[in-house]
């Protein structure tokens, strides 16, 4: 299968899963996981410049805007539209290698897609000074 990727933090990312300490919070990995659910909206419906301007500061700094749109093009209009998306796990994670202390979900869905029946997506919220959690990564293959 080939792998796609697409991260606005790629290197924290990658280490997310393997160099943090679990911990519990309920109530941020709600709002995180209805931050991504707005977010994926904007994805799904083809709104790719939208979905980078309602991104983390984060996600913008190291993305720019016509790269983002130009690489998600290219990585989801083959796969067609959504067909569903399923919660796999969410994560609480109060730091994590690579990127600045603060508050991340790490959100993985089981996706399927009109040409791709079994992808497997990635969605990093981040909680900003203003207390609003937005999208900092996504990864999708």
């Amino acid at each position: 299968m080939k792998v796609i990727r697409i991260a606005a933090i790629c290197a924290a990312l990658l280490l997310f899963a393997a160099g943090c300490k679990d911990q519990e919070n309920p109530e941020a990995v709600a709002a995180a996981q209805e931050a991504a659910r707005k977010w994926l909206y904007l994805v799904d419906t083809g709104r790719y410049g939208e979905s980078w301007e309602a991104a983390a500061a984060l996600f913008r700094e190291e993305v720019p805007k016509e790269k983002w749109v130009e690489s998600l093009t290219a990585v989801r209009k083959p796969m067609g539209a959504n067909q569903e998306r399923m919660l796999d796990r969410a994560r609480f994670r109060s730091s994590m290698k690579g990127a600045p202390r603060g508050e991340y979900v790490f959100i993985e869905y089981k996706s399927s897609f009109e040409n791709n029946e079994s992808a497997r997506e990635t969605v990093t919220p981040t909680k900003e000074d203003d207390g609003v959690w937005r999208v900092a990564g996504y990864y999708c293959k």
